[in-house]
């Protein structure tokens, strides 16, 4: 009797929980990389987006550049570094994306696995405005390839374009749309035959166009100044750029944690698609490393480029789309170098699209086993619906200010991500893994140094890194977001 009960219990569980007990497996084998390199490129188009090739040159502007580049590689070591690596052991020893990974890995009778859907749900936010940013990125790259005209007209006109375009929302959803169906059409043709194949060949020109846009940026004449402000820190220019050092360092420290994408499951899936024949200290640092030499890249094609023609890298968002096509207009052939520039962004920006939507496909499929076409299919209708509000924020929606005048609903959904979700979410991927009650920090530093190449030292002051000072200095990030968003007085006082 006592067997035939537990052979009920068994029946009635979901195949969700049969997965966890370790009672069953998926019938369908899971899919991994062709090649390593297939690996560290599409990993590195997931954390190389537009917070490197777009955020980081008008960040390291308004701090005065070198004042902010320095810092923020210490802390990409530091900080971004060691989560990057969380996030992989999870994927590949849980051989799993989020879905199922906390599951198999959590010990008994504990509900880590809870987790998966608010970490899946700040993929999707994270889609609803990035799809839209992407699409911007299209439209530009469409526009200097094929409209003639747009770079004869003033200053003020080429300045104008950017508010035009959020001003039309048919064309926002065309452009949106386009970024939603060609990533998810990617992510549906397979790991192998869509994502890799793809991804891989995408990443290839993005490192030839940006090589060649360098080079022209570095020889323009008067990009020296430029080059000089980039890479030789200067206290004198970051105070007459009105920060103080510690508002610079401060900068670097949130901007290498963003930076790599970390935090919401995007980088455990492809830790759950590599082979153990390299250690997982050895693939982050590769991929931190490719993340970090396109970043250093781009400031070094925009800011040598804005001194050269006179214009100031300190414009914040609107530096590429305003700043720059107006530096594209003075520059010769400059039609052509600005149809290669947003090209160049509209590779960067694909590559994170691509790289999240693996992500949300292979949750279901993990979770529900469902097929990679139907899931992929399914989430087109939903990425779209969810991403309306962003490309009607700045036009149809603009009354709705959820942080006061001038701010709209990206604006919402970005604090809501990287503010809130990615910090929180890194606390907990890190806490998990070396907590005896989640995974366990033993099991964790195996899987980090299974397979050749560097090893992530057992020593203990990095294991009291990893369990206490990791966490709490995140802790710290996630807190000043905060305080600058709703009490920034208080928070210049702190920070």
């Amino acid at each position: 009797m006592v067997v035939a009960g537990m052979t009920k219990a068994v029946v009635r569980m979901t195949p969700e929980k049969l997965l966890s007990l370790g009672i069953m497996e998926h019938k369908r084998e899971r899919e991994t990389f062709k090649t390593r390199l297939g690996f560290l490129l599409i990993a590195a188009g997931c954390a190389i987006g537009l917070g490197n090739v777009w955020r980081f040159p008008y960040i390291a502007g308004q701090y005065g550049g070198a004042a902010f580049v320095l810092p923020y590689l210490g802390f990409l070591l530091f900080l971004g570094l060691p989560v990057l690596m969380a996030e992989l052991a999870i994927g590949r020893g849980g051989k799993s994306g989020i879905g199922m990974a906390f599951d198999k890995l959590e010990q008994p009778g504990t509900k880590w696995h809870w987790a998966k859907f608010p970490l899946i749900s700040a993929n999707y936010i994270l889609m609803a405005f990035y799809s839209v940013v992407t699409g911007w990125m299209f439209f530009y790259f469409y526009k200097m390839l094929t409209d003639g005209e747009f770079l004869k007209g003033t200053p003020d006109q080429i300045a104008s374009g950017f508010g035009e375009m959020l001003a039309n929302p048919p064309l926002l959803i065309f452009w949106m749309t386009v970024a939603i169906v060609l990533g998810l059409g990617i992510v549906s043709l397979g790991l192998r035959k869509g994502v890799e194949r793809i991804t891989k060949k995408m990443m290839i020109a993005l490192f030839i166009i940006m090589i060649l846009l360098a080079i022209r940026a570095v020889t323009l004449p008067g990009a020296g100044k430029g080059i000089e402000f980039y890479l030789l820190p200067s206290l004198e220019r970051l105070s007459q750029s009105g920060k103080g050092m510690g508002e610079a360092i401060f900068a670097a420290f949130a901007h290498a944690f963003f930076t790599l994408s970390i935090g919401i499951g995007s980088m455990a899936i492809f830790g759950s698609y590599i082979k153990r024949q390299h250690s997982l200290t050895k693939e982050a640092a590769s991929i931190c490393a490719l993340d970090t030499v396109v970043a250093l890249v781009a400031g070094l094609i925009i800011i040598p480029s804005c001194f050269a023609f006179g214009q100031s890298p300190a414009q914040g968002p609107g530096l590429i789309f305003v700043t720059l096509s107006n530096v594209f207009a003075m520059m010769p052939a400059g039609r052509f170098c600005g149809a290669a520039f947003f090209l160049f962004m509209s590779f960067a920006a694909l590559s994170t699209l691509i790289a999240v939507f693996e992500n949300i496909v292979a949750f279901w499929m993990d979770l529900k086993g469902y097929k990679r076409r139907k899931v992929a299919f399914w989430n087109v209708i939903a990425v779209f619906l969810m991403s309306l509000p962003c490309a009607l924020g700045f036009n149809v929606l603009s009354g709705f200010e959820p942080f006061g005048p001038g701010s709209c609903v990206l604006d919402l959904e970005d604090f809501i991500v990287s503010n809130t979700m990615l910090p929180a979410g890194a606390i907990f991927m890190v806490v998990f893994c070396c907590n005896r009650y989640g995974w366990g920090e033993e099991k964790f530093f195996n899987e980090m140094n299974t397979g050749e190449g560097l090893k992530l030292p057992r020593h203990k002051l990095v294991k009291i890194y990893f369990k206490w000072i990791l966490p709490a200095l995140i802790t710290i990030l996630l807190i000043q977001g905060y305080l600058t968003k709703f009490a920034p007085e208080l928070a210049a006082k702190i920070f």
